[in-house]
């Protein structure tokens, strides 16, 4: 198993930085509440609604609104792990995330390669995915294996499956999935317990994280709101990753933005947490600004920097692992 460095803490080694203070992280916090309390969340499916009905939540069926209470989100902080360990194919490859642990992974989901024997710019592969899972399996710098390409020659509808299966294959380390949705899971889970011998093995040493993302801003399809319930009910972790950007799907200001990002991963973690109360879960982000020359994501930006310092700042507050996109 691996344990990595620490960082932010009181030692000669490691360095953080803290973009709010603790009275602020607390208003954004206070205003995440009020917003889920009083604006709510849109939730997709019915199956959803049942499950936030049955814990304690207002549903407004017709309009598809989800209010929920401040206890009721502050309980679910509290009943998710602090800590997780991601497992690997090899066990020396083991890695846990938690308590101010830094680790890292590739970046993904690229759709485009250069080709490394013509130098062609080209639609990227299943075969490609496969080459990099062995390339990044090799790496000692790299923790996690993220999906790096997607199987552009795979139908649209069974790509993710394809995917996990490629890097499944080739991986000895963790792996951050993204599965299409809850079938996409099952069928991923499926293929895990083949590799680890049973669903309880699967329970035991989780090899997968199953990654989703709300819709900016304050939504939860139906494909996030199953991937959720289907890794909760299963005991693997899956990482609720908002993607707001600032000036275009949420406020332009950070910590507006932070408020609105917060209320879209908190509401997916009281949704693990009403599904299976402990359900492992990580804090996602790869929300940043709106580069409003060009209406696109300003990713590498000063911007992004700061909104995920403060994401790592929030999640640390919460004492919940997270994943957090860099550049």
């Amino acid at each position: 198993m691996k344990r990595n460095l620490f960082a932010g803490r009181r030692r000669s080694g490691g360095i953080g930085l803290d973009v709010f203070t603790d009275d602020e992280i607390q208003d954004v916090h206070l205003a995440t509440l009020e917003v889920l309390e009083r604006t709510g969340v849109w939730v997709e499916i019915d199956e959803a609604l049942d499950i936030f009905s049955d814990g304690g939540c207002v549903v407004d069926r017709e309009s598809h609104t989800v209010r929920i209470p401040p206890h009721l989100v502050e309980d679910a902080i509290r009943s998710a792990p602090a800590s997780i360990t991601l497992c690997g194919r090899d066990p020396a490859n083991d890695i846990v995330i938690g308590a101010g642990r830094v680790g890292f992974s590739n970046f993904g989901e690229g759709v485009m390669v250069v080709d490394p024997y013509s130098g062609e710019l080209r639609s990227s592969t299943k075969q490609d995915l496969s080459d990099i899972a062995k390339l990044v399996d090799a790496l000692p710098e790299v923790d996690v294996f993220e999906i790096a390409v997607g199987a552009g020659d795979m139908p649209p509808a069974t790509a993710s499956i394809h995917n996990h299966e490629a890097a499944i294959a080739g991986q000895t380390k963790p792996i951050s999935g993204g599965p299409l949705d809850g079938r996409a899971v099952r069928i991923s889970l499926a293929m895990l317990e083949a590799v680890q011998g049973s669903a309880d093995a699967v329970r035991e040493r989780p090899m997968m994280i199953m990654g989703t993302c709300p819709v900016s801003p304050l939504k939860l399809v139906s494909d996030c709101c199953e991937i959720v319930i289907e890794a909760a009910r299963a005991g693997v972790p899956s990482c609720v990753l908002s993607m707001a950007m600032a000036g275009a799907s949420g406020p332009v200001t950070l910590a507006g933005t932070l408020v609105t990002h917060n209320a879209e991963v908190l509401a997916g973690i009281v949704l693990a947490q009403l599904t299976e109360r402990g359900a492992k879960v990580l804090y996602g982000s790869s929300t940043t600004a709106m580069d409003l020359r060009l209406a696109a994501a300003s990713v590498g930006s000063p911007e992004c920097a700061l909104i995920s310092a403060g994401v790592a700042q929030l999640a640390r507050q919460y004492r919940l692992p997270s994943y957090i996109a860099g550049a």
